[in-house]
Parts: C-alpha cells; sequence; structure tokens
C-alpha cells in the first residue's frame, strides 16, 4: 500500500478511502483488527496525526469502533446506522454504476452525487456509464403527507411545495449526470424517474447491486414558508432519517445478500407496477 502522488486527494482522505475499500470488500471483516497505527504511519509513510484523522473519518462513518488499548476493530454492520454520502462515492469508482432510490424527494441523493460528478468533470473519475431510477411519490395527487396541521390549512398550496422540492432535485440530479455524457466525460448517463400514488414510510437506496441503505421516515410537525407564509405542517423529515447498511459479500447465505436481494426486488416490482414515467 502507499499513496498516490498524482492523486488530488489529501493523504488522510487516501487511506481513509483504501481502508473503507477494504472493509466493504471483506477484506477486514466485521470484528476484525485494523493494522495498528504504528504500522499505518510505516506502511502510508506519513504521520501518526495523518492516521488518526483518517481513522477518525472512518469511526464518524460508522465503519469501525475504537477501543482504548486495544486499537481499532470493523464494526458490526447492524450495530450502528452510518452516512450514506461516502458510499456514493465509492460507487462512481466503479466502470458501470447503478443507483436506485426510492424515497420522497431525492434531496439526501442530489446532494451525495454532487463530489463525485466535479471528480468525473475535473478527469479524476472515469465510469463508463451511470444508470440511475428514481422513485418517488406524486405529490401533484392527495397524498397523506404533508399536511396542513390547522384545519383550514391550504392542502393544494402544502402539495405543490412538495412537488416543486422533488421536481428541483430529480431535475438536478437528471442534468448533472446528463451533462457528463454531453461533455464526453462518460459514456452514457441515464436518470429515469418514475412516480407513484402511495405516500412513502422509508426510503432505500440500491447502489452497484452490491450495497442496500434503507432508514425509516420520522413524521414530525414542522413549519415551512408556502407562498411566503409561515404554516405548521405534518411532515416527513428525511434529512433526519437514519440509515442503515447492509452489504453483499461471497456468501450468498449472508442476512445482508438475502436483504438486499429482496430490496431490489420490491424497488423493481414497484418501478414496474405502480410507476408512472416521469419528466423532472
Amino acid at each position: 500500500m502507499s499513496l498516490d502522488p498524482d492523486d488530488p486527494r489529501p493523504p488522510y482522505a487516501q487511506i481513509t478511502n483504501a481502508l473503507r475499500a477494504a472493509i466493504l470488500t471483506k477484506k477486514i471483516g466485521p470484528g476484525e483488527q485494523l493494522p495498528s497505527q504504528t504500522e499505518l504511519t510505516k506502511r502510508y509513510r506519513v504521520s501518526r496525526a495523518t492516521v488518526q484523522r483518517a481513522l477518525r473519518d472512518l469511526q464518524d462513518e460508522g465503519l469501525i469502533v475504537s477501543r482504548q488499548g486495544s486499537g481499532a476493530y470493523v464494526r458490526s454492520r447492524t450495530e450502528r446506522p452510518m452516512e450514506l454520502r461516502p458510499h456514493i462515492e465509492q460507487a462512481f469508482e466503479a466502470d458501470e454504476v447503478t443507483i436506485d432510490f426510492a424515497g420522497f424527494s431525492g434531496e439526501t441523493l442530489y446532494g451525495a452525487i454532487r463530489e463525485p460528478v466535479d471528480r468525473i468533470r475535473a478527469g479524476r473519475l472515469r465510469p463508463q456509464s451511470i444508470h440511475v431510477r428514481i422513485l418517488v411519490p406524486d405529490t401533484r395527487k392527495p397524498q397523506a403527507l404533508p399536511t396542513p396541521l390547522e384545519a383550514e390549512g391550504a392542502t393544494d398550496d402544502v402539495r405543490a411545495r412538495a412537488h416543486e422540492i422533488m421536481r428541483r432535485n430529480t431535475r438536478g440530479i437528471t442534468d448533472s449526470l446528463g451533462e457528463l455524457e454531453t461533455l464526453g466525460l462518460i459514456d452514457k448517463a441515464q436518470v429515469s424517474v418514475r412516480v407513484h400514488g402511495s405516500t412513502p414510510a422509508f426510503k432505500l437506496y440500491l447502489i452497484n447491486r452490491r450495497e442496500a441503505f434503507f432508514g425509516f421516515y420520522p413524521v414530525t410537525p414542522n413549519t415551512v414558508p408556502v407562498n411566503g407564509t409561515p404554516t405548521k405542517i405534518l411532515d416527513v423529515m428525511g434529512l433526519d432519517t437514519v440509515l442503515f447498511p447492509y452489504f453483499q459479500s461471497e456468501n450468498p447465505g449472508r442476512s445482508d445478500a438475502v436483504w438486499i436481494e429482496q430490496g431490489q426486488m420490491w424497488f423493481d416490482s414497484m418501478w414496474q407496477h405502480l410507476g408512472e414515467d416521469y419528466t423532472p
């Protein structure tokens, strides 16, 4: 293992990425100990502070746990949630990128793809193809949520606001990925959006058919601007959703593999039977 002098990322980020890849591909399995800080400083020829920063980032992502006097260990996948963004960014290092998303508006996904899109524009990544499917509710039609908390609230205006948020984010994803193909930076980019009539109770990400992230939407009162007026509504809080990860492995009998298979089956059935094509 060594650092890439042509990689513009700082050394700690390169180490974080290398260790993350080793964990996600099961080269270092759940419960196993990572190399010591001393070993990592020698291996990468960096300072201890650089290694500590990389390990801290992995811990913040929920991939490892540090045990005082013992070292760092890979965390069991079911012990705590993880952050989505680093896994989306790593997915774009594959030749063929596929992301299926089911949820409310795609806002988190839009934010997560910006870094890999910028890296493709800068020539630091070059996937051959990107295929994204987005499955979201049709908030132009009556939905259980969002809804005004007060009986005299303008339900149509609240739905229109939710629809505009969805349209803005799905349009942003469509435009930013489509531009990569237009500029000749990748061979093919395809973003498909379908809407359906059900209010989502959860969000689901299926990444390169090898990873899944699942989280329930909290339902909570919220005050939002509707036509310039602060309005109390009952809403789903997607940015507060805790995501739990599942990773494919070489053992098809692992529960993670079964979960991803069933999650993909659910998404495909919703996409085929309930989804209607939508152009943001």
